[in-house]
């Protein structure tokens, strides 16, 4: 008899832990990166506990051990959450569905990262050891021969499972029922107030683009080669005079060589702070205004991370603003030929080079490449005995490369873009071959390495353009930074501006997604500074300084660019300096939706 209630009450322990167990492990789930108590509202926070009842439930139905079940939740959380934890310290975004397609890409950088653990995070990591243990001595278990009712009970979990997550996939039930946070453009303030899982099956909804209203592929290609037959028959002489093709007295267009610069970008802009020397003195020397040049500030998509999508918007003229927020288009879209900047000036005659002093998986580029017309690729085994800072080829060798490139090019026009690897994050180690000069009054040697390799950059590119200055062919340089670096970074400037990076006010954002561009040439064309513009537009301003002939989707840009000069996933600018998004804009960017659908998707198959 007594055994029997010892039993019983086991049994009820257990039971009673089937419900405590889930709660515990979300809670702990949201405590790595913030407190939930203080971000989230009642809603989420019964949404989620719900959602990892059920969860539990599936599990148990499938296990029929208790403590397998209760573990094997917990056990995957605590492991995703210290992951998501890390990758918000690094990049400043967490976790999305669509980086499951990049697990190559960041497994292939992971060794230059800090994994400390702050005393917030160690305690979670405690909190997730305990519970297991705890959880280990739930020892109830269904009694064989139950697979009969565990099938259906399964099953019928799946089923409740998958209905509870497609009730997040509805506007009306989030926005008017629900009344969560649906702003997906900033993924980690959703994150945090409507739960790290929560808003991860948000995201599901994501990974396919539908078809814009009232969408015609027909007519879209249709509107564009009008587009193109009208840029071509534009008379020279109602031309920019920057943009008159053959300026050269030769009728060869002129050289177009690419930089986009691994996390180069101008601190200034988030406030003020001093240094013991410039940091970047030949980019700022061309802010003041020097011959031959374009500058301005680019706005772009990303922070701290995704490189790959400011390079997308780039080639393309596409806009993340259109793509679900957090999507990598290298890796969901680009599965077939693609319109972009590079087949364009193959098309013309040019010889196409994509260059990467890194691994050539990363991001697959060396699948896309081919896809976006690119002839030749160079990546990290093409750099013989490269000088090396830290653990990245230095921008030294990089921009050797680009030249030992040109010398050796073909009879004709070259088109070379570079992306490169020097600047990539973290900036918390020290190395023997990198020695910091910047040093910057908040007191942060993060920053001071940071700013450094920017210094290194700077330098370099100025070797560069004095190389270009002393050739004879006619050559146009574009160079501007892939994103901001990460908030850790720069947190010191804020905080002596009497700002921190979660307080940020919607205007204030805009400037953590602000980098410095310009595009220089070494024979004349116009000069220009003060130009605020994004990625998406920047290629059809890179053909028009050229004097290139551009097809109908970078004309159409060109011309949208007057009214709508910003445009990416965060915000948009209207001409009169309007901040607005895309999404309340869906009249007058109608056409660009339905151009760049037909680009993205239904180009490639005509």
């Amino acid at each position: 008899m007594k055994k029997m209630v010892q039993k019983i009450r086991e049994s009820r322990l257990s039971l009673i832990m089937l419900f405590i167990a889930p709660a515990a492990t979300f809670y702990l789930l949201e405590w790595y990166t913030h407190n939930p108590f203080e971000t989230m509202k009642t809603t989420p926070q019964v949404l989620n506990l719900v959602m990892f009842e059920l969860l539990a439930l599936l599990l148990f139905a499938v296990f029929g051990r208790l403590h397998a079940a209760l573990m094997t939740e917990t056990l995957f959380f605590g492991i995703y959450g210290l992951a998501n934890y890390f990758v918000l310290n690094f990049r400043s975004v967490p976790i999305q569905p669509w980086d499951l397609l990049s697990v190559g890409t960041a497994a292939s950088v992971a060794g230059n990262y800090d994994y400390t653990l702050d005393r917030q995070a160690l305690l979670v990591v405690l909190g997730f050891v305990l519970l297991l243990i705890l959880e280990f001595f739930c020892r109830f278990s269904l009694k064989k021969g139950t697979w009969k009712l565990r099938l259906p009970a399964a099953a019928s979990l799946v089923v409740l499972l998958g209905a509870f997550g497609l009730m997040f996939h509805s506007d009306e039930i989030v926005e008017q029922k629900l009344r969560l946070y649906n702003k997906l453009f900033t993924p980690t303030t959703i994150s945090y107030k409507n739960g790290t899982a929560l808003a991860f099956v948000m995201e599901l909804r994501y990974l396919s683009v539908d078809k814009p209203a009232g969408y015609s592929a027909d007519a879209a290609a249709e509107e564009l080669a009008a587009l193109e037959e009208q840029s071509m028959s534009m008379p020279v002489s109602v031309q920019p005079v920057s943009a008159q093709p053959g300026s050269n007295g030769e009728g060869q267009l002129p050289n177009i060589i690419v930089i986009m610069d691994e996390a180069f970008s101008d601190p200034a802009v988030l406030g003020d702070f001093a240094v013991n020397e410039d940091y970047m003195p030949f980019v700022h020397n061309l802010l003041d205004g020097a011959e031959n040049t374009v500058f301005g500030r680019l706005n772009v998509s990303v922070l701290g991370g995704n490189t790959a999508n400011t390079e997308f918007e780039y080639l393309t003229g596409n806009t993340m603003a259109f793509l679900p927020q957090g999507s990598i288009p290298y890796q969901q879209y680009i599965t077939g030929h693609t319109p972009s900047l590079a087949s364009h000036l193959a098309g013309l005659g040019y010889q196409t080079v994509a260059m990467h002093p890194y691994n050539a998986s990363g991001w697959d580029r060396d699948t896309v490449y081919p896809l976006m017309g690119f002839e030749e690729m160079y990546f990290l085994p093409d750099f013989e005995e490269p000088v090396k800072v830290r653990n990245y080829v230095s921008d030294q060798s990089d921009f050797e490369k680009i030249i030992e490139i040109f010398e050796n090019k073909e009879e004709g026009p070259l088109f070379l873009f570079n992306v490169t690897m020097q600047n990539h994050s973290s900036y918390t180690e020290s190395f023997d071959n990198f020695t910091p000069v910047i040093e910057a009054d908040c007191g942060s040697q993060t920053l001071n390495n940071y700013l450094s390799l920017l210094r290194l950059t700077d330098d370099a590119l100025s070797d560069l353009i004095a190389y270009f200055e002393g050739q004879e062919e006619e050559t146009v340089i574009v160079f501007f930074g892939d994103h901001q670096t990460t908030n850790s970074v720069i947190e010191p400037i804020l905080k002596q501006n009497g700002k921190r990076s979660s307080t940020l006010t919607q205007e204030e954002q805009t400037s953590r997604y602000q980098v410095p561009f310009f595009i220089w040439a070494n024979y004349d064309i116009g000069e220009e500074t003060g130009v605020e513009t994004s990625a998406n537009y920047l290629a059809a301003k890179t053909l028009e300084a050229a004097g290139v002939p551009m097809d109908g989707y970078f004309t159409y840009l060109s011309g949208l660019s007057e009214t709508v000069p910003v445009i990416c996933a965060g915000h948009v600018t209207l001409a009169d300096g309007t901040l607005t998004s895309a999404d309340d804009q869906t009249e007058l960017l109608s056409d660009y939706r339905g151009y760049q659908y037909y680009r993205l998707f239904d180009a490639s198959s005509d």
